[in-house]
C-alpha cells in the first residue's frame, strides 16, 4: 500500500509541476490576461478540471510556493528550540525554507519569470504585496508570541521586515541585472544573513 501511494504523491507532483511550468510558459508567450485555464491545463495534458484540484485560479499558479513556505516557518517560530536566540532562530528558518521545500529547484529556475510577470502585471503586483504584507504580519505575530518575554511587538516587526525586505530587494536587484536564477537565489539568501546577522541588538 506504502509503495501505490508514493506512486500517487509522485504522479501528483508530476502533475502540479507540469501545470506550473505550462502556466509560466504561455503567461511569457501570450501575455497573463489573454492566457486562459483551459489553455494551461490543455498544455499540462490535463483536464481543466484537474487543474481546479490544485489551484483556485491563475494566480495561484504564479505564487504556487508561497503558503508552504510560510507554514512551515510559522511552525518552527512556534516550536522554536530551548534557549535557542532570536537570530540563531531566524538563520536556522531561513535555511529551511531555501532548502528543504518541495519546490525548491522549481521556485529558483522560475524566479526570473515570476518577478517578470510580478513587475508588469497589476493583478499580479497587487497580489504579491498583499501576501507580502500578510507573511511579514504573521511571521512577526508569531515571533513575538514564541519570544514574549524578550521581544515586543515592534522588536519582532523589524527583525521581520529587515529579513524579508532585505531578500526582496537583493533578488529584485540581481534578477534587474539578468543574473542566472542561482545567483538570484544565492543574492536572497546572503542578504537575509547579512540582515539577520545585523540584529545582535534585538532580543
Amino acid at each position: 500500500m506504502s509503495d501505490v501511494l508514493g506512486l500517487r504523491e509522485r504522479k501528483k507532483l508530476r502533475t502540479r509541476r507540469a501545470l506550473i511550468e505550462a502556466a509560466l510558459r504561455l503567461f511569457q508567450e501570450k501575455g497573463y490576461e489573454e492566457s486562459t485555464i483551459a489553455e494551461i491545463a490543455a498544455a499540462a495534458d490535463v483536464s481543466t478540471r484537474t487543474f481546479f484540484s490544485y489551484f483556485a485560479g491563475k494566480e495561484d499558479v504564479v505564487f504556487f510556493d508561497g503558503q508552504a513556505r510560510v507554514d512551515a516557518a510559522l511552525k518552527m517560530i512556534a516550536e522554536r528550540r530551548a534557549g535557542e536566540s532570536v537570530v540563531d532562530l531566524l538563520l536556522r528558518v531561513t535555511s529551511h525554507s531555501l532548502d528543504t521545500v518541495s519546490d525548491a529547484d522549481l521556485t529558483v529556475e522560475l524566479t526570473p519569470a515570476r518577478r517578470h510577470l510580478m513587475m508588469t502585471v497589476p493583478a499580479l503586483r497587487a497580489r504579491g504585496l498583499h501576501l507580502l504584507y500578510e507573511t511579514q504580519r504573521r511571521l512577526a505575530e508569531a515571533l513575538h508570541l514564541a519570544y514574549a518575554d524578550e521581544l515586543d511587538p515592534i522588536e519582532a516587526a523589524a527583525a521581520i521586515g529587515s529579513v524579508m525586505g532585505a531578500a526582496h530587494l537583493a533578488t529584485m536587484i540581481c534578477t534587474d541585472r539578468g543574473e542566472t536564477p542561482e545567483q538570484v537565489w544565492a543574492a536572497g539568501r546572503r542578504a537575509m544573513e547579512i540582515a539577520i546577522r545585523g540584529l545582535g541588538s534585538i532580543g
